[in-house]
């Protein structure tokens, strides 16, 4: 895969994030760049960083695909920040730009920066990627044990793994993923589980879940994360786009169905149930952190999900 590479210098190593800090998932946040390769149809970050100036000076928008933008010397300002700042907790590396796509590899940065963190007391990580590279950092992780939890973003069952490669076009397969959270697992370290998003007709089912439900049970997840896909901006589009390209028609067919308003309140309805269900059969509810933002649901469907949510995190 070539590479094109851009680099940015951001003003901040550690910042706060109330917005991880409500989903539970951290106080603080690091991120290696503004824009990662690893080219998710689904995502998302395109639209929440599209005014940074940084896009402007490349010539690129910030939706496009095929390029990363990079901060090479963001390790030095993480082991700043990770020394200095006084108020210190659980920090998330990354929120936006996985630190361990192919880019960020380029500079060692994920493994600079979790070093820089787990030099300094009083920090814990929980890395979140969807590259199998951080296995290389097993042996720094094994050190501080205790300080670390680790997930691997696993988006499907293994068995749709040749449908999730062409949404996601340069992150490790799904097999590979599932392959070192095993080894981590077997190793003792810390883990937790990653379902985001969870597709229409690819994550969806009640068989695909219980899947991944008892897969994380197996592996010790310690939380279960999951979350559906994002209505907004041209993610849908570009996922149907990808899978209909590749010949997954039906699937295709699905994804662009719940670009409508009320099929998409409804899949995320039935989503939740499904997963609540399957959470309550093969682990404990409460390890369950099912992200779910109000805005968008049908007042029927959210009253419904209200009913019973137990697991949900409201945002």
């Amino acid at each position: 895969m070539s590479l094109e590479t851009h680099t940015c210098s951001l003003s901040r190593g550690i910042s706060r994030s109330k917005e991880f800090e409500k989903k539970g998932l951290a106080q603080y946040a690091v991120n290696v760049g503004l824009k990662c390769l690893h080219d998710c149809a689904y995502c998302s970050t395109g639209a929440m960083l599209r005014t940074h100036t940084v896009f402007t000076r490349i010539g690129r928008s910030s939706f496009e695909q095929g390029y990363a933008v990079v901060d090479p010397d963001i390790a030095t300002k993480v082991a700043h920040d990770a020394k200095h700042r006084r108020q210190r907790g659980l920090v998330q590396l990354c929120t936006t730009v996985d630190a361990w796509c192919p880019a960020a590899q380029q500079y060692g940065l994920g493994r600079k920066c979790l070093k820089a963190l787990l030099a300094e007391t009083g920090w814990t990580v929980r890395i979140l990627t969807k590259n199998a590279a951080v296995e290389k950092e097993f042996d720094l992780i094994e050190k501080h044990r205790d300080r670390v939890l680790l997930g691997i973003s696993i988006t499907s069952p293994p068995r749709h793994s040749a449908k999730m490669q062409v949404v996601e076009r340069n992150a490790s397969p799904i097999a590979e993923r599932v392959r070192v959270m095993e080894q981590a697992h077997r190793l003792g370290l810390r883990t937790y589980a990653m379902f985001c998003p969870m597709l229409p007709a690819i994550a969806s089912s009640r068989e695909d879940i219980d899947e991944l439900v008892q897969w994380a049970e197996a592996i010790g997840a310690e939380e279960i994360f999951a979350e559906a896909v994002n209505p907004r901006g041209r993610g849908l589009v570009l996922t149907q786009e990808a899978l209909k390209k590749a010949g997954y028609e039906e699937e295709a067919r699905a994804v662009e169905a719940v670009r409508k308003k009320a099929n998409w309140s409804e899949y995320v309805k039935d989503l939740v149930k499904n997963v609540q269900a399957s959470v309550k059969q093969y682990s404990d509810i409460g390890k369950l952190r099912f992200l779910q933002y109000p805005s968008g649901l049908l007042p029927e469907d959210r009253l419904e999900i209200e009913n019973d949510d137990q697991g949900v995190v409201w945002l």
